[in-house]
């Protein structure tokens, strides 16, 4: 990724958020369709690098 470039998250949940930023710490994430959605509506997709802060 470019070094100019980040990734904004608000999913407090989630390990990779850095929550003083909104910002994810990850280089890249991987988004995936959601089986039998098709809202043509951003709830289509997930981010699948989404891992609970507990794990």
């Amino acid at each position: 990724m470019e070094a100019n470039q980040r990734i904004n998250c608000t999913v407090g949940s989630c390990k990779y958020n850095d929550h003083s930023e909104q910002e994810c710490k990850l280089d890249s994430i991987i988004v995936t369709p959601k089986q039998n959605c098709n809202t043509k509506k951003p709830n289509e997709s997930i981010c699948s690098s989404y891992k609970n802060q507990e794990e």
